[in-house]
């Protein structure tokens, strides 16, 4: 009698190429799929877009039956058309940097900086807090993380003003809203203060002024695991973005834009052209002074720079209080007190202050 022989349900000729090829191939069409409908939901959004002004002076001044050039009109018609406005531009704007900034870890930013010259490393980190996903409310454990990676504090610092300050989300409801002209002047000088205020910050060698526990961090290392990605992940962190910073902001947003419209439909031009035109020398200094005790995010003090523009503001001045909000906010000297002695805090917003003045000074001398 001839043993049974055992059945092998394997064999050599491909199946499991044959299976990694059946998973490409869903991984292409799943890429397609997603592909399609972003290209889909885009076109919705622009004809969605393109409808907001014509709606909003049909609610204004045919549904409400309020008169064109009056206060209350004018001040509904803003609310109405900027409120959708700024949101969807925020909307689109978070997802697509939502996904790009999957490609920016906190470890991978370290590794990019650590080892750098310092003007070099000024300007590579200048340049990074445009894209990374930070804010100041993560400015200590990226301000941790990056001394215990040995990067230079002057480094440090141009990373820490230009994340909350160049933010990308600013720079694009800027251009959706006043023109490529302002946001490549918000861009630029925006820049330029992240890398020379980080510049003389790393001249002055004040790393004594950090306090004694984060400078003993130096000596430990960091291991911190890096996930791989796909891009339905990405479009994952897209999502993941729109619900987190959306969610949180939108209040800001609303109140952002109900006060652009108040200034908008009641605030006279020539009122607002005596108090921050360009003849009122003391313009600039009140208005970053009045800027620092706020708390607000890019997305909600745009519509307020919006208004204060369009009744006669100087540009010179208004971008000084955008800048004084965003890059020297109070709450954010509060969370640096934690890793920062006084006497550095002092010397942060001395230096970057003194950048943000002649930002405003030099823009209300020439435009």
């Amino acid at each position: 009698m001839e043993p049974l022989k055992t059945i092998n349900n394997s064999c050599d000729c491909g199946c499991k190429k044959t299976g990694e090829n059946g998973e490409t191939e869903t991984r292409k069409i799943n890429i397609f799929k997603a592909a399609f409908i972003g290209v889909l939901g885009f076109l919705i959004w622009y004809a969605v877009y393109k409808q907001l002004e014509p709606f909003s002076n049909f609610f204004a001044y045919s549904l409400l039956g309020l008169e064109r050039g009056s206060h209350l009109g004018g001040a509904i018609q803003f609310f109405v058309y900027d409120t959708p406005k700024v949101m969807m531009l925020l909307t689109l704007v978070v997802f697509v940097i939502g996904m790009i900034r999957s490609f920016f870890t906190q470890e991978r930013t370290r590794k990019y900086l650590a080892g750098k010259r310092e003007t070099a490393g000024n300007v590579m980190a200048a340049l990074l807090g445009i894209v990374t996903p930070f804010c100041s409310c993560s400015a200590v454990p990226l301000f941790l993380g990056f001394v215990q990676a040995g990067i230079p504090l002057g480094v440090t610092f141009s990373f820490l003003i230009a994340a909350p300050m160049v933010n990308e989300i600013a720079v694009i409801l800027l251009y959706g809203l006043l023109g490529w002209k302002v946001a490549a002047i918000y861009l630029i000088t925006g820049i330029s203060i992240a890398i020379i205020a980080g510049w003389v910050i790393g001249r002055l060698k004040l790393e004594h002024w950090i306090e004694d526990w984060v400078q003993e961090m130096r000596t430990a290392e960091a291991v911190v695991l890096e996930e791989k990605l796909t891009w339905a992940d990405r479009i994952d962190r897209g999502r993941e973005a729109v619900r987190d910073i959306v969610g949180k902001v939108w209040l800001y947003v609303v109140a952002g834009i109900a006060v652009g419209a108040i200034i908008h439909g009641y605030v006279p031009e020539t009122f607002m052209a005596s108090v921050m035109g360009k003849d009122a020398w003391w313009s600039v200094p009140v208005a970053v002074l009045v800027g620092i005790p706020m708390y607000s995010n890019a997305a909600g003090i745009v519509p307020v720079v919006e208004a204060l523009l369009g009744k006669g503001a100087a540009l010179g001045t208004v971008l000084a209080f955008m800048m004084s909000v965003i890059a020297l906010s109070l709450p954010e000297m509060v969370i640096l007190r934690k890793v920062l002695k006084p006497k550095l805090i002092a010397v942060f917003i001395a230096v970057v202050g003194s950048g943000i003045l002649f930002t405003g000074f030099l823009f209300n001398m020439i435009i």
